[in-house]
């Protein structure tokens, strides 16, 4: 081997050893990062010599795929339990004190009291005082609900914003990728940076992606709709600024697809859109209609009856008054009208003793004509709100059962949902967890292992230069021998 030979071949490995030490050093700079994924230089001897062929990006597709589906499951599952839990507090009161199942208990003992000691009216304005705690809870509770779909509105808005944004900067990085692969430079950084996007863009919706030439990656969501090819696609919706008991909710649409909340139970939904879709559409309307079908059995059950007479709306009353609702037939937006009849509210010019001796809707519905003792009405009222009454299966609970009951079941059906969703949350929430380690465990950087490299290359470093200096002896030894 000559001496220029053996000079070039140091010189190639040392120019090698440098771009592996970058690549290494590189690596462990970047260990931390969750978005990084791990680079390889590939070398190949030549003749004479070494050089770096490329460097090549360890990904795995099979598990980065299905990274982003647990993701987008557990945002979508975050979501879902975070806003009920948010409803719950807003609409039932901690520990269920402000819900319509605790403020009927209380007017069921009110009534009780009154009808041991019929003749007392203070017992008569402590009935209509827990009526109009009822009345406030459901008022109140609607007004919860409809505050939470608005704000739920909002946050789909901003969600949609956020989504086309990070479809924007997809497109970016997808640029970059196509350029750097065409023109045959590194783009392992715009893949990196590509792939975190898509992590955040699974988050709001579940997707799916191909890659055809030239690395140009097309997206689309699990149910088909087109989220980028070439350009992002639009993402739309139009929030609406308040919303009443029955007021549907705008669709989102991807490229002129509507975006589903899915077609599986109110516990399960698959991204953050669908997520929110299924609090604002599904958990709080199914919540509206059960306070709804509530008020109409309290309508119902305090009616005032007389013969050859319709049933006539009692100590509760509603805008349909003097009728009451029709059996079985949800009628919404109920629970937000309900009153207390201001013929039995002391503080509105009424008179409590009606609740004992009936006619608040004219002499033909007086039951009691002058005992002061006289309790039978006062009791059959107590009775009514246990006595089965058909609900409306639209609500949710389609079991036959009394008005207390029927608000015992509605906090069970809410409570059995959150729990549910709660399961659901933290079994995907774990998945997405042991998705990321074995992606990290496959494609991350071990700082270990890339250490022990680096000492690796320091020796192979250390035993080019010391063939250099080999070399460069050789060559002033011939150079005075020459001289």
């Amino acid at each position: 081997m000559s001496l220029s030979s053996a000079l070039s071949i140091a010189q190639s490995a040392l120019l090698a050893t440098s771009k592996q030490t970058s690549v290494v050093s590189r690596n462990v700079a970047d260990a931390s990062n969750p978005d990084y994924t791990r680079r390889i230089a590939v070398v190949t001897s030549t003749a004479p010599g070494a050089r770096v062929v490329e460097i090549q990006r360890l990904a795995n597709d099979l598990l980065f795929r299905q990274n982003l589906s647990a993701l987008s499951a557990w945002s979508g599952q975050s979501a879902l339990y975070n806003g009920m839990d948010q409803l719950d507090l807003s609409v039932n009161g901690v520990d269920n004190a402000s819900s319509p199942s605790t403020a009927i208990a209380n007017l069921q003992k009110a009534l009780q009291l009154y009808a041991t000691t019929p003749s007392n009216q203070n017992l008569g304005t402590s009935v209509v005082d827990a009526a109009k705690q009822v009345v406030n809870s459901l008022n109140s509770g609607t007004q919860a609900i409809q505050d939470f779909r608005t704000q739920a509105d909002s946050q789909i808005a901003t969600a949609v914003n956020d989504l086309n944004s990070l479809l924007s900067q997809f497109q970016d990085a997808n640029k970059a990728v196509i350029s750097g692969t065409r023109s045959g430079t590194d783009v392992s950084d715009a893949l990196d940076q590509r792939d975190a996007l898509l992590k955040k863009i699974s988050e709001y919706v579940p997707v799916s992606t191909f890659t055809r030439g030239d690395n140009d990656m097309v997206i689309t969501t699990k149910d088909g709709a087109t989220l980028f090819e070439t350009v992002p696609r639009s993402v739309t919706f139009t929030p609406s600024s308040g919303y009443s008991a029955g007021t549907p909710g705008n669709t989102v649409y991807i490229d002129n697809v509507p975006v589903s909340a899915g077609a599986a139970d109110n516990t399960t939904a698959d991204g953050k859109l669908a997520g929110l879709l299924k609090l604002r559409d599904g958990v709080a309307s199914t919540m509206q209609s059960q306070l709804d079908e509530i008020a109409r059995g309290l309508v119902t059950a305090f009616a005032e009856t007389a013969p050859s007479q319709p049933n006539a709306a009692g100590l509760f009353t509603w805008p349909g008054a003097p009728a009451i609702p029709a059996a079985g037939t949800l009628v919404g937006g109920l629970a937000g009208s309900i009153s207390v009849n201001a013929a039995f509210d002391p503080s509105a010019g009424g008179n409590p003793a009606l609740l004992r001796d009936g006619g608040a809707n004219g002499a033909a519905y007086v039951v009691n004509t002058g005992g002061a003792s006289y309790a039978d009405l006062l009791i059959g009222y107590g009775n009514k709100l246990d006595q089965p009454m058909a609900f409306d299966s639209s609500a949710g609970i389609a079991a036959s059962s009394g008005v207390s009951d029927y608000a015992a079941n509605a906090i069970g059906w809410f409570e059995g949902v959150r729990q549910q969703a709660s399961t659901n949350a933290d079994s995907k929430q774990a998945l997405a967890a042991r998705t990321a380690e074995a992606l990290s465990n496959d494609t991350g950087v071990n700082v270990d292992q890339e250490m022990s490299l680096l000492l690796d290359l320091e020796h192979t470093y250390q035993a080019s230069a010391h063939m250099m200096k080999t070399v460069s002896d050789m060559l002033d030894a011939l150079m005075s021998a020459v001289g």
